[in-house]
């Protein structure tokens, strides 16, 4: 893949990425952002302190909530973008809108999910402000071992394919990635610090939130982005091609040897 492929699927990664972002915005603006507005109410009506707000809490909410997700999206699409770049061909002889979904499949399972299940998202009032930075460090080596150990199984699984078949190997790639990330939710520290008193369906509502919004931003980049990447990859002839059938395919007629 030369640098103007890559620069080309860079551009509609980050395009797709601003795409899904949209999307998300929406999905985070209606869900996320009345819990967030709850578990605030929460927290000022358990507080002593009232300070001024250098930040509007409207401000926040609208301008604040679609710069922060618009941009994360793009960047995120970028980077998934060189991801893409990197997998296509080596995860299995699959075209480019199938490799889109699989990496964004993959994607949310190991960058999101893995990590979710051992550290899941908290909303305002919920955490001692003197941990957050251990809580974002084990957060962030939770992602980094789920990742890692993706790309292992990966190479395991290709590893074993000639001599266990396609299936077993990929059986066995999984229950070792299963094992390797059950040892890491063993031994990496569990935190807890949701106030005894605060609301559990308030907590829950806004973690299933939390975990909707990345659902859709992946999955929607996935849908945008095959396709686009299909364009610079796949030859316009190729595509007319494979999309429609020949006029003797179509009447039922055997072509006639001349």
């Amino acid at each position: 893949m030369n640098s103007a492929t890559v620069r080309n699927l860079l551009v509609r990664g980050m395009l797709a990425g601003l795409t899904a972002g949209l999307l998300a915005l929406v999905v985070a603006y209606f869900l996320g952002e009345p819990r967030v507005d709850s578990a605030i109410a929460y927290e000022e009506a358990h507080s002593h302190e009232h300070g001024m707000e250098a930040v509007s809490r409207t401000m926040q909410s609208t301008g604040g909530l679609a710069t922060g997700v618009l941009v994360y999206g793009v960047a995120f699409g970028g980077i998934a973008a060189l991801a893409f770049c990197f997998a296509l061909g080596r995860i299995g002889r699959f075209g480019p809108r199938a490799s889109a979904l699989l990496l964004a499949a993959a994607g949310l399972l190991t960058v999101y999910v893995v990590p979710f299940l051992k550290y899941p998202a908290n909303p305002p009032s919920v955490g001692d402000p003197d941990t957050i930075g251990k809580r974002t460090t084990l957060y962030f080596l939770m992602m980094l071992l789920s990742v890692l150990l993706a790309i292992a199984t990966v190479i395991l699984g290709k590893r074993l394919a000639p001599r266990l078949g396609n299936w077993n190997a990929t059986m066995a790639a999984g229950a070792f990635f299963v094992l390797a990330v059950g040892l890491a939710y063993a031994f990496l520290p569990t935190v807890n610090e949701v106030p005894r008193d605060f609301s559990a369906t308030l907590l829950w509502q806004f973690r299933l939130a939390a975990l909707t919004i990345q659902l859709t931003l992946w999955t929607a980049f996935g849908l945008v982005f095959g396709p686009l990447a299909e364009r610079v990859l796949v030859p316009k002839a190729a595509r007319q091609a494979g999309a429609r059938p020949s006029a003797a395919a179509e009447t039922g007629a055997t072509p006639v040897p001349r």
